[in-house]
């Protein structure tokens, strides 16, 4: 089965409706292999190949399939980090639904949300603020700076300015595109949507952020997968009303084979969700980190490999690069 490289994401000219996207973030811990995961600066910052490209989608819809493939690398765990079964290979191309198989079977389907067309949350002068708010894949465990590089490389390379706050351990490499590359994040190891609602407002929203990136739930997938939907929505709530002018983009999670069903499950009221809060007037998105993710992108069977994170950041760049001065 050939398997799409992108995700849906809700464009912003798109009220209510899936559009294109490529697949993003919620991390799962490896105790304190997070806290040792600096950089030396020696890192190029390339981001890695995986950039997906964008295709279409119907507006309010989509399905979306896990990828074939094993995860190529078998990563060291620790108590914080879920099972990952033996393999994540898929021989006959379908995507498998226990813990030992392949990616998740299906995303949701339905809308998203989208702000007003006229909403421009970053500033005319200086650089726009990015908050990366979630887990150890928000901290980037598996490749240092995970997503943030190549995000960062995208724009740079069209000429946007851009920051990252956050108030967890500085790690990536210390220049990308020959630019100084922010280090700063919110990501935490193991945290489940309630830990990371704990963040907020403080410390997370110390710095105030002009977009939030949330991707969060992988960990609950295993913990306590029942009422993880609840959880995700008093989490935008909160960040709603802590951080009004600031634009809210929310993900569906990638891939967790040791957790198909349970994914699936959460995946799909994801964009429920965002759409009410739209609806009522919010400045929040949704965007599909799931559709399109391969499991040979991630690298233990969790956390994304370099090629993984790079399509991460093609997902967050595409709902993001509209409003970016």
């Amino acid at each position: 089965m050939d398997i799409s490289t992108s995700p849906l994401l809700v464009r912003r000219s798109v009220v209510g409706a899936l559009a294109r996207g490529i697949p993003l973030a919620g991390l799962l811990l490896v105790g304190s292999l997070a806290c040792s995961s600096t950089s030396d600066g020696s890192s190029d910052g390339s981001g890695g190949s995986g950039g997906a490209t964008s295709v279409g989608a119907q507006a309010g819809g989509g399905e979306a399939t896990g990828g074939t493939g094993g995860a190529g690398v078998t990563g060291t765990s620790g108590s914080g980090e879920p099972p990952t079964g033996s393999s994540t290979t898929a021989s006959s191309g379908e995507p498998a639904t226990t813990g030992s198989g392949g990616g998740p079977a299906s995303s949701s389907s339905g809308g998203g949300g989208s702000p007003d067309p006229g909403f421009q949350p970053c500033p005319a002068t200086g650089a726009c603020k990015i908050l990366p708010l979630g887990d150890s894949i928000t901290f980037g465990l598996g490749f240092d700076g995970g997503y943030r590089v190549e995000l960062f490389r995208l724009a740079v390379k069209d000429g946007h300015e851009i920051t990252f706050t956050g108030t967890q351990q500085m790690n990536g490499p210390a220049m990308v595109e020959g630019v100084t590359f922010p280090r700063n994040h919110e990501g935490i190891s193991g945290e489940t949507i309630q830990q990371i609602a704990n963040r907020v407002p403080t410390p997370a929203l110390r710095e105030m952020p002009h977009i939030v990136l949330l991707h969060a739930g992988t960990n609950d997938m295993y913990r306590d997968p029942n009422g993880a939907d609840t959880r995700l929505g008093a989490l935008l709530d909160e960040l709603i009303a802590e951080a009004p002018d600031a634009l809210i983009v929310v993900s569906s999670i990638i891939p967790f084979p040791g957790g198909a069903n349970a994914v699936n499950t959460y995946n799909a009221t994801i964009p429920g969700l965002v759409e009410a809060r739209a609806s009522a007037g919010a400045h929040i998105v949704y965007v599909d980190q799931f559709q399109g993710f391969p499991t040979s992108e991630l690298g233990d069977g969790v956390h994304p490999n370099q090629a993984g994170y790079a399509r991460m950041a093609g997902v967050w760049y595409e709902a993001i690069s509209d409003y970016l001065r």
